[in-house]
């Protein structure tokens, strides 16, 4: 009996040394002991150098704690751990995907939702041959192609001076005295011409400033940048390329110095060009793509023809019922106009947007082979105002940037003046009216709003703020015709 109660006992000490592989480790007697050898060649399994461990110094249970451990539910049984819920920040959570597409779907079901009750109200309005039958039946309401050819008086004149500047036959502050001359008439004409000619509608009067504001911005470039060119030629910088203020990233064989950039074709390639600022030697695309070029056509003919009818259809209407509430100061009519106007606006300056911003320029780019093609930034995700202004127009921003903020830095002034400068002079070419509203409402969102909070009071402020300079315009134009036609026999 006590040889096999010693053998059991051997038996036993042997299964606790059993791996989970299920290969039983042999013992060993060291001075009296068993001991497990955990170690073939004095390595394990994973290849490490193990050491020698007791068997009375492997971890035993008694019977209590085997009762205990039967009580206690497995990982397979548990449903609960330690967690926040999605919607808590704490969460850590980003992926809003489905909750985005919802407001997409939403926004498309109440849009089509008005414009059903806008089709059964007033029935279908478009006429794509009523603005083409306009311009022919009254060429005079067509001030933009009256306005070009008299604009190429400006360009030329430009062009005379700066070779004049160029050989040294007037000198600096002749030439400063007769380009501010010819800027400042730049500028007034079409306001002067707007004024005179009252058969000119308010599209072809706005149309009008807009080419001649953006001749301004382009002749300015053109005097600034030629004056800096003469300022290195006087310092024995001979040569100059383009990269005053951004270097070309393709390489060209022929580089233009001055003062053989002086020229009629440079500055009409200039002139056409999708951009404010001027430069010796713009950065190249190597050929034109056929079907980029074919695509932005048939994007900007498609816009063209949704933005007439979607104004036709939907804007109209709704300006003309809100002249009414204009008439008699209704606050509550007026707040109810303003809201019914927001969603078309809208929908109409991002049609806008993408028309000009994308499939105009770079129709325009793609055909002269301008390579730089940064004409927005991701305003989208604005969390501040100024930071929209800076990015949704980048034309502008540099010109700005360039000729305005920088020049100003030089004088003296602060950085702080000369940013806020810039953004009144964004705000001014953009927009005059909405510039009152939108100078308190940048200060309040860079001070008090960041994040998702900041970029929803940059879009609260394009949707509902557009609609009120919409309806300050209707007002004015109702009273100075509108009241006028009624004692002669109704409006126009």
């Amino acid at each position: 009996i006590g040889d096999i109660m010693e053998e059991t006992g051997a038996l036993i000490r042997k299964r606790r040394a059993t791996i989970s592989t299920g290969k039983c480790v042999p013992l060993k007697q060291v001075n009296g002991r068993s001991e497990v050898d955990e170690s073939v060649n004095g390595r394990s399994d994973s290849g490490n150098i193990v050491t020698k461990r007791n068997v009375s110094d492997l971890p035993s249970t008694t019977s209590k704690e085997r009762k205990k451990r039967i009580n206690v539910p497995s990982d397979r049984q548990s449903c609960h751990r330690l967690q926040e819920s999605l919607l808590s920040s704490a969460s850590g959570y980003r992926n809003y995907r489905g909750v985005l597409n919802w407001c997409v779907v939403m926004l498309v079901l109440s849009n089509a939702r008005l414009f059903l009750e806008n089709l059964l109200k007033y029935g279908i309005l478009v006429d794509p041959i009523q603005v083409v039958s306009l311009f022919i039946k009254d060429p005079y309401n067509m001030p933009a192609a009256c306005l070009v050819i008299v604009s190429n008086v400006f360009i030329v004149a430009a062009l005379y001076t700066e070779r004049r500047l160029s050989v040294g036959c007037i000198s600096e502050r002749v030439g400063l005295l007769v380009h501010s001359i010819n800027l400042s008439v730049t500028l007034c004409f079409p306001v002067t011409i707007v004024l005179m000619v009252k058969s000119i509608t308010p599209v072809g009067g706005a149309s009008a400033l807009g080419v001649y504001t953006v001749l301004f911005l382009k002749l300015y470039s053109y005097k600034d940048v030629n004056k800096w060119c003469r300022e290195m030629s006087h310092a024995k910088a001979r040569s100059l390329a383009r990269s005053l203020s951004c270097k070309s990233s393709v390489s060209t064989d022929y580089q233009v110095s001055y003062p053989g950039n002086v020229t009629l074709r440079d500055l009409y390639y200039f002139v056409f060009a999708p951009t404010l600022c001027y430069e010796l030697n713009f950065p190249r695309s190597p050929r034109i793509r056929m079907s980029f070029l074919l695509r932005r056509l048939f994007e900007m003919l498609f816009f063209t023809q949704l933005l007439v009818g979607l104004t036709q259809q939907w804007m109209i209407p709704i300006i003309q019922s809100s002249m009414k509430p204009l008439e008699d100061m209704d606050l509550p009519m007026m707040m109810e106009r303003l809201l019914r106007l927001a969603v078309p606006n809208h929908l109409l300056w991002l049609i806008f947007f993408y028309w000009f911003f994308h499939s105009s320029l770079n129709f325009i780019a793609e055909l002269l082979q301008f390579g730089d093609r940064e004409f927005y930034r991701d305003w989208w995700n604005s969390e501040t105002i100024t930071y929209f202004w800076q990015n949704w127009n980048i034309p502008v921003h540099k010109w700005c940037l360039r000729h305005f903020y920088k020049p100003l830095l030089k004088s003296g002034v602060s950085k702080w003046l000369g940013q806020s400068a810039v953004f009144l002079a964004s705000a001014f070419f953009h927009e005059v009216r909405f510039l009152g509203l939108q100078l308190p409402l940048a200060w309040f969102v860079a001070r008090f709003l960041r994040g998702n909070y900041g970029n929803a009071a940059v879009w609260l402020s394009l949707i509902i703020g557009q609609p009120i300079a919409v309806l300050m315009y209707v007002h004015d134009y109702y009273v100075l015709h509108y009241r006028e036609g009624s004692a002669g026999g109704g409006p126009e």
